[in-house]
């Protein structure tokens, strides 16, 4: 379930939300998907960064585990990058 809870920054209220306690749905599909291609978190990220997305690794690692959102341009780049679908990104595991 969606959990909505809001942070003071800068005096403004920002809305965090969580699903089912992470941050993202596709995680554990990028991890998945990443494994099954034999990339390391570093390979990864240096194939997003060629296709125009700058992440690092440590970005990486927080996607997989849940703990950072993934923006929509990001999961496109994921998607391309790691050959497989949108779809199949969001999909539950």
């Amino acid at each position: 379930m969606c959990d909505n809870v809001k942070r003071q920054i800068g005096g403004t209220a920002l809305k965090i939300y969580d699903y089912n306690g992470a941050k993202n749905v596709s995680g554990d599909r990028i991890r998945q998907a990443r494994t099954a291609k034999r990339l390391s978190q570093d390979a990864l990220a240096a194939k997003m960064q060629v296709s125009g997305v700058v992440i690092e690794r440590e970005a990486i690692s927080k996607i997989e585990t849940g703990d950072r959102f993934v923006a929509d341009y990001e999961l496109r780049a994921f998607a391309q990058v790691l050959g497989v679908g949108m779809d199949w990104l969001t999909e539950e595991v």
